[in-house]
């Protein structure tokens, strides 16, 4: 059974939730997220594309928040799809999930491309921990090996959101049509959405590194002494 959209407004009502609208609240997540870590910029490739924003709008994509997510998985149907790099994943991840990176690192060394890790290591990769990333060019073929049924019930997920809307609004293009997209990423995640996490780290904090990551260690420690 498909996922029963509401073409009357951006809600979408899911299955196993007994037929009651879930507000997906897609203005609010359609605005670009606060970010944990406000030095970070934005990766370009990374910015959804007005498709993407537009499948959302209209119901073809259903914005699932956080604390809905598990309940989407487990009742819903839906298979979760992590499109984070690897070195995000591996800090923390939603145990049963699917995993095919949307981005991966770029292992070109051409004289161009060494240039631009340069830059990228100065102003981005040192604070953040990053790499510099390329477009998954087999993306799809990839997401195919894993989830071949195109009517399967697919909610796509990132850190901050961006990246899993652009992954998303690919998805739909190749064929997928029943297609979540966790709004707002892992970012806006509590503890208590997703029960079975793996991994050495929160989901809230796996996009955070390099100096920022010592930072984030040290407002946490503060915050537990305040409450002693």
């Amino acid at each position: 059974m498909a996922i029963r959209w509401n073409p009357l407004s951006t809600t979408c009502s899911l299955p196993g939730t007994h037929g009651r609208r879930e507000s997906s609240h897609s203005q609010h997540f359609l605005a670009p997220p606060r970010r944990a870590n406000p030095h970070r910029p934005l990766t370009p490739n990374a910015v959804p594309s007005s498709n993407a924003r537009q499948l959302i709008e209209s119901g073809a994509i259903c914005p699932i928040p956080p604390r809905e997510a598990a309940s989407a998985v487990v009742d819903g149907g839906f298979v979760m799809l992590d499109i984070r790099p690897e070195w995000e994943r591996e800090k923390a991840r939603v145990a049963g999930s699917l995993h095919v990176p949307l981005f991966v690192e770029d292992r070109d060394n051409g004289p161009l491309t060494l240039l631009k890790k340069w830059v990228h290591f100065g102003y981005i990769g040192l604070w953040t921990g990053q790499n510099f990333t390329t477009l998954n060019s087999d993306f799809i073929e990839q997401v195919e090996e894993v989830v071949p049924d195109k009517d399967a019930r697919i909610l796509v997920a990132c850190g901050e959101g961006l990246r899993s809307m652009m992954a998303a609004s690919k998805l739909h293009d190749h064929g997928y049509r029943n297609l979540g997209w966790l709004a707002g990423g892992f970012n806006r995640s509590k503890d208590s959405d997703f029960p079975d996490v793996e991994g050495a780290e929160k989901l809230q904090y796996a996009t955070i590194g390099g100096a920022s990551y010592f930072f984030l260690q040290l407002l946490i420690l503060l915050q537990a002494v305040g409450k002693e």
